[in-house]
């Protein structure tokens, strides 16, 4: 529905600029577009527009698991490739007893939209169990994963240039490994790019550093920047920046946590936690590092009992504030509770967490809904780094790391020189303790958190241009979904896909 209504306003953009498109085209295009008439090029535009909506592959897998206690039982999986305009396709896997092909093919369909709006070079993909992780030990879930990897990798939905998971809901690092490594003792055992079949993997294993926070961080650098745009900011009523805004924070997963400790970081209040046995709340602020800390000695009561904050119900999700993280899984907001929320902005870290009626409740009340398929980007975006670390078989960094501290070493070195053939005596110069911790070079973890937030802020831009060229006011979403839906029209169009 938002690709709809996302794909009229871009289909008009392209048409009134057709003649622009054809002025830099080579001689073979332009002899091709002499010849056809100005409906022929319509309904080209909106053929390639049609072709680019619904979803390209969906597989179902079914499998017998052997149980610890020697019982069987049916294991079924999806995975869905949603577009091949750029390959390979990527996206989650995850474990859920919500998992349906209805649920994989949606999914998919949003990460080719949001690999689109961070330049992300992928198409969208997604996969799912329909299981409760909780109710399986570690060696069931183990041959789980390693059956599901295998049933994908013979049915051509995974590989390193063709479709690469990465973890999702109930999934993690652990998972990863076990898909990796079952992929190159199997398909890929001739294939030096194995490990690139997945990302989110343990730096052991082909990982990247940063990857576990990345989502986290990247709703926080999201946020922070709509939250510096005084359009916007005037739109809700607030004051421009972070410092001392209050947050309510549903979800306190990875995702969840991680977005909460760099919100925290900078000076924001968060005065409420939503998890799915308890929620906290402490106007005067939680620590999330401590909270973290008090959920991993806690066991399998997570949060419950922490003595830093008050119980409460979930309805503190309606509480006044300024900000709401919406972590924790889709349709959290719908019709019937979204004009009892009170914050004036919401950021949707996790996937769907709200109906398109409520978004619109939401924004028509004065809310900033701050899409997912911007604002929870930041994982693929460093999914995409581990991607490029794995083929390229080398470290970000290691390089350049002691070329570039060789060099600031001789800068220091000549400005010191020039100074004492100035004065004509000996001058000590030394580094500041900033200036001394980069002259060392950038390592992994501090080029993927500069990429990471270079991306963020460049895709930020790249929607706010469009919600005020089309006049949106502060329907981020459909400002989203217009950028992501050009940009994939270009690249099928430009390769003659259609």
């Amino acid at each position: 529905m938002y690709y709809d209504q996302a794909a009229v306003l871009v289909e008009k953009r392209i048409l009134d600029g057709i003649d622009q498109e054809y002025a830099i085209q080579d001689t073979q295009s332009k002899r091709t577009m002499r010849g056809m008439s100005a409906d022929e090029k319509k309904g080209q535009v909106r053929g390639i527009m049609a072709a680019m909506k619904p979803c390209n592959h969906v597989l179902q897998v079914n499998f017998p698991l052997r149980r610890d206690d020697g019982s069987y039982e049916i294991i079924t999986g999806y995975r869905a490739q949603h577009s091949q305009h750029r390959t390979p396709t990527k996206g989650g896997m995850r474990y859920s007893m919500d998992v349906n092909e209805d649920e994989v093919k949606a999914l998919a369909a949003l990460m080719t939209w949001k690999c689109s709006v961070v330049d992300v070079p992928f198409g969208g993909g997604k996969a799912g169990i329909k299981i409760d992780a909780k109710k399986y030990s570690e060696a069931e879930l183990e041959r789980i994963t390693r059956r599901f990897a295998t049933e994908l990798a013979k049915k051509g939905f995974l590989g390193p240039a063709i479709d690469v998971p990465a973890p999702d809901m109930a999934t993690g690092e652990r998972e990863m490994a076990w898909m990796a490594d079952q992929y190159a003792k199997t398909m890929g055992h001739n294939d030096m790019n194995a490990h690139g079949c997945v990302t989110g993997k343990p730096i052991s294993q082909g990982g990247i550093h940063g990857r576990t926070s990345a989502t986290g961080r990247g709703i926080y650098h999201g946020t922070d920047i709509f939250c510096n745009d005084k359009h916007f900011m005037d739109l809700v009523g607030l004051s421009t920046g972070l410092a001392g805004k209050s947050i309510i924070v549903q979800g306190f997963g990875n995702v969840g946590y991680h977005a909460a400790r760099y919100f925290h970081r900078a000076g924001a209040k968060i005065i409420g936690v939503i998890e799915w046995n308890g929620s906290l709340f402490n106007e005067n602020g939680i620590d999330p590092i401590d909270l973290d800390n008090y959920r991993l000695d806690n066991g399998a009561d997570g949060i419950v009992g922490y003595s830093g904050a008050t119980a409460c119900s979930d309805e503190i999700l309606y509480n006044e504030c300024d900000i709401l993280l919406a972590c924790a899984k889709e349709q959290v907001i719908h019709k019937d509770n979204a004009s009892k929320i009170q914050a004036k902005v919401i950021s949707e870290g996790a996937n769907g967490p709200i109906t398109p009626v409520a978004h619109d409740i939401l924004v028509g009340s004065n809310k900033l809904v701050i899409p997912d398929m911007y604002i929870n980007a930041g994982g693929v975006t460093v999914s995409y780094f581990e991607w490029l670390k794995n083929i390229n078989h080398v470290s970000f960094g290691r390089l350049l790391f002691k070329y570039n501290e060789d060099t600031n070493m001789a800068l220091l070195d000549s400005v010191g020189s020039s100074i004492e053939n100035s004065l004509g005596q000996k001058v000590t110069i030394k580094p500041t303790d900033d200036f001394a911790s980069r002259m060392r070079g950038a390592n992994e973890k501090d080029i993927v958190q500069s990429g990471l937030q270079y991306t963020m802020e460049r895709s930020a831009r790249a929607i706010i241009k469009r919600v005020h060229e089309y006049e949106l006011g502060l329907d981020v979403r459909k400002a989203a979904f217009i950028l992501a839906a050009e940009k994939v029209y270009g690249t099928t169009n430009q390769a003659g896909m259609f």
